[in-house]
C-alpha cells in the first residue's frame, strides 16, 4: 500500500502589505501597541480588488513547480480549500486546472472549510493515495477574507490577512500520517460567517456588529477562544490514542495560527512547554486555512524538524469545526 506524505511547500502573498504602523497613522484612535500584544500579528498581505484566491493559488502552484523542478503533467489530482472561491459556480479547481496546464485526466475538487481546512485536506489526499486513486497531489489553499472587511473594522482588520500555499502531496512507501480525528459543532457557526456572499437571506442571524461597522464577516473572538480551548485537549487526546503516541512523544503542537491570545491560552491549556507550541504569525497574519503550510514551510527552512519527529498538526476555527492528526516529515525538500 502506498501511503500521503507532506512533499515541499511554496507560498504566495499579495504585494500590498499593511503593517500596524499605517494602520496606528490611519486610525489614530486605535491603541495599535494593545491590539499587536494581544494578536501578535505586525503586518498582513491585502489582495488587489481584481486579486482573488484562484491567482494567489495559481501563484503559489507556480512557484512551487519552478522552485522543485515538478513537472505539473505528473499531477494526478488538483484539491483546492478555500471559502472565498471566484464564483458559487464554476468550481475553482476547475479555473485553476486550466490555467495551470494540468492534464485533463486530473481529477479536481473544491471544498469549502476554514481554518480546520488543511488537516481535512491530508486527509482527503490521504484517503485518495492510500485507495489508489491518485499518486501525486496538488493541494492549494487560498483566501482573500480581507475582501469581507470593512477598513474601518478594528476587530477584523487587525488579524486576517490574504495569502496562498501549495502542497505537493506524494505516495510514499512509509505511512507519515496517523490519527486522524474529527469534530464538528454547527451551534457555533454564529460566530463566524459571512452572510452577505450567500443565497440565505436571514435577518436573524445579521452579524450583530454592523451596526458598528460595515463587513460583511462577523466573529465573536471571545466565543472561538472558548470553543478552542474546550474542544482541541480532547480532540489532542483522541489522535494520540488513535496513533498510539504519547505526549511525551511529540516534537512540536503545529497550531493553526488564530492569533496569539488564543495560541497562548491554548498552550497553557495543554501545559506544555512555549517552545513546543510555535508562533509565527507576525508578518503574516490570520490566513485561515494557510496558516498551517505557512508555519510549516518557516520551520522547515529554520531547521526545526526531523523526519524521525512526531509533530501534532491541529485546525480549528469557523464552523466550529476542528481537526487534528501526528504528522512525521519523511518528505521534506533536501
Amino acid at each position: 500500500m502506498k501511503y500521503a506524505a507532506v512533499g515541499p511547500i511554496a507560498l504566495h502573498f499579495p504585494e500590498h502589505i499593511e503593517t500596524n504602523a499605517q494602520l496606528q497613522a490611519n486610525n489614530p484612535r486605535w491603541d495599535m501597541e494593545l491590539i499587536a500584544s494581544k494578536t501578535g500579528i505586525n503586518q498582513r498581505h491585502i489582495a488587489a480588488p481584481d486579486e482573488c484566491s484562484s491567482d494567489l493559488g495559481v501563484a503559489a502552484a507556480e512557484k512551487l513547480f519552478e522552485e522543485f523542478e515538478i513537472d505539473r503533467s505528473s499531477i494526478d489530482f488538483l484539491l483546492f480549500c478555500t471559502q472565498t472561491p471566484d464564483y458559487p459556480l464554476p468550481t475553482t479547481a476547475c479555473l485553476i486546472q486550466d490555467r495551470l496546464g494540468l492534464p485533463t485526466h486530473c481529477g479536481a475538487l473544491d471544498f469549502n472549510l476554514g481554518c480546520s481546512g488543511y488537516v481535512y485536506g491530508l486527509s482527503i489526499c490521504d484517503g485518495l493515495i492510500r485507495s489508489g486513486a491518485a499518486k501525486r497531489i496538488l493541494f492549494i489553499t487560498a483566501e482573500t477574507y480581507t475582501k469581507l472587511i470593512d477598513e474601518k473594522d478594528r476587530s477584523l482588520r487587525t488579524i486576517f490577512g490574504d495569502g496562498a500555499a501549495a502542497t505537493l502531496i506524494e505516495s510514499h512507501d512509509q505511512p507519515s500520517l496517523a490519527g486522524f480525528k474529527f469534530g464538528t459543532n454547527g451551534q457555533g457557526a454564529n460566530t463566524l460567517l459571512a452572510t452577505q456572499t450567500g443565497f440565505r437571506k436571514d435577518p436573524q442571524i445579521a452579524p450583530r456588529h454592523r451596526r458598528r461597522w460595515k463587513s460583511d464577516l462577523y466573529m465573536d473572538g471571545p466565543a472561538l477562544i472558548n470553543f478552542t480551548v474546550g474542544a482541541i485537549p480532547g480532540l489532542i487526546d483522541d489522535v494520540l490514542a488513535a496513533a498510539e503516541t504519547s505526549k511525551d512523544d511529540v516534537g512540536f503542537y503545529l497550531l493553526h495560527q488564530a492569533t496569539f491570545k488564543m495560541l497562548n491560552q491554548l498552550q497553557q491549556t495543554l501545559e506544555v512547554a512555549e517552545e513546543k507550541v510555535p508562533i509565527l504569525l507576525q508578518d503574516f497574519g490570520n490566513t485561515v486555512s494557510s496558516t498551517l503550510p505557512i508555519l510549516i514551510k518557516q520551520m522547515r527552512d529554520r531547521g526545526d524538524m526531523t523526519p524521525e519527529m512526531k509533530n501534532l498538526l491541529v485546525g480549528f476555527g469557523v464552523g466550529w469545526s476542528w481537526a487534528g492528526c501526528v504528522w512525521q516529515d519523511i518528505a521534506a525538500p533536501k
